[in-house]
């Protein structure tokens, strides 16, 4: 019975508040309605500049042109455009923003564009007004080529090069690009050869000195032909070879040679004071003969000359001291063999001495080098070595003796005229 009250009054609640419910409803979609209503009718504003159809990558063809209009969202009469960092032929209309461009191939043969390299291009589009209402973006540019273009390698020389032992050889290894550049070049040799620096980009020098004595004595005609390879690779490892031949002469190491001639005449010079030294001991000796076989010349002379003055004096014991004089003479003279001989072999040997000096002051002038790169310089080293041998063997039984005065006063007595005139070759 209870149950039955409860269900009855909760009919009547909710019979009295379904009505009001119901306005309660209608009033929020009512007001719903008009809020959005109101949203429609009041637009929003669109305060910030921007590109509305600006493509990041652009990519082009060769010989294709270009026409592209930029828009904005606001009115582009109060606004100019302008490019920064833009490759050769790429334009902008300020006003109405058309970007042109026609990528000729005459640029790209002339090198003022390159294929397949990003090229970054600033755009901006300013306020005439505002200078605050701008922007400031960038896009990129690519041009692209069907054909195929190799890139080779150009050294700045023939292909055939001649080069004396002890020279130098240099020249630029250059590229030709085509499509891909070169990236890295690889250097080979039939011959170890040590370079200048290394070639491993377009651009680099090649150096190379051949030292001496590179061409062996066993290789034809005196040279040598070096064969020098130049492989570059592009980044798909595409490969182009520039091959130069070098061909290498013998040539004389001239530093070296002078050396060698320089200690020649040393030896030459020191040879010659120290038979100048020889010559002026065995011209004392003969000179210290001579002086004892004048005075025993004149000795008997004075003996037989004294025997006829006395006899012609009037005493007998005058007369014969005379007769004994004359007999005095005669005796000096086997006396004066005995005591002072004849000096033949020390005439000779001072004689043969001298003319040895003679010879070798004479090979020393007639073989003075003609500047540091004499032509005659191997021949004159020669010469000069061959005749001092000759004469150290002409002189091998003439004692060579070393000289303790100083050079100077050698040649000061060899070269003084009472010694030369003794040795002065006479007519018969």
């Amino acid at each position: 019975m209870i149950n039955n009250k409860f269900a009855f009054i909760l009919v009547l609640l909710i019979g009295f508040a379904l009505p009001s419910f119901s306005q309660v409803i209608d009033s929020l979609k009512t007001d719903t309605a008009k809020s959005d209503t109101i949203f429609r009718t009041i637009p929003q504003e669109d305060s910030v500049l921007r590109i509305r159809n600006l493509n990041p990558y652009i990519t082009l063809h060769v010989d294709s042109t270009l026409q592209y209009k930029l828009d904005i969202n606001k009115d582009q009469s109060q606004y100019y455009w302008f490019l920064k960092n833009s490759p050769v032929g790429l334009k902008i209309e300020r006003n109405s923003g058309l970007l042109t461009f026609k990528a000729e191939k005459a640029f790209f043969l002339s090198g003022r564009l390159k294929y397949d390299l990003d090229y970054k291009v600033d755009l901006g589009v300013q306020n005439l007004d505002d200078p605050k209402d701008k922007i400031d973006t960038s896009f990129t540019l690519l041009f692209f080529n069907t054909e195929i273009i190799p890139s080779k390698i150009k050294p700045s020389v023939n292909n055939i090069l001649y080069v004396d032992e002890g020279d130098s050889v240099s020249f630029k290894v250059q590229c030709e690009d085509g499509n891909f550049p070169i990236e890295n070049i690889t250097m080979t040799s039939n011959y170890p050869i040590k370079t200048i620096g290394t070639v491993t980009k377009c651009g680099d020098d090649f150096k190379w000195s051949p030292p001496f004595g590179f061409v062996k004595p066993s290789d034809k005609d005196k040279q040598k032909e070096v064969i020098v390879n130049f492989v570059g690779a592009n980044k798909f490892n595409v490969r182009d070879t520039a091959t130069i031949r070098i061909v290498v002469k013998e040539n004389i190491n001239y530093p070296q040679k002078v050396l060698e001639y320089n200690e020649i005449v040393r030896s030459i010079q020191a040879y010659s004071n120290r038979l100048k030294a020889t010559f002026m001991e065995l011209d004392k000796k003969i000179k210290s003969t001579r002086g004892a076989r004048t005075t025993f010349d004149l000795t008997s002379a004075a003996s037989s000359l004294g025997g006829t003055v006395f006899s012609s004096l009037p005493t007998d014991g005058q007369k014969t001291a005379g007769k004994i004089l004359p007999s005095v003479g005669v005796a000096m003279v086997p006396v004066k063999e005995s005591v002072s001989p004849v000096k033949k072999e020390e005439q000779n040997s001072a004689t043969l001495v001298r003319n040895s000096i003679k010879r070798l002051d004479y090979l020393l002038q007639n073989n003075v080098l003609v500047g540091e790169k004499d032509p005659e310089l191997i021949n004159k080293s020669q010469k000069l070595r061959e005749e001092l041998k000759q004469i150290q063997l002409q002189l091998i039984e003439v004692p060579v003796v070393e000289f303790g005065d100083s050079p100077e006063e050698l040649d000061k007595y060899f070269n003084n005229p009472k010694v030369a005139k003794k040795y002065r070759m006479r007519k018969s």
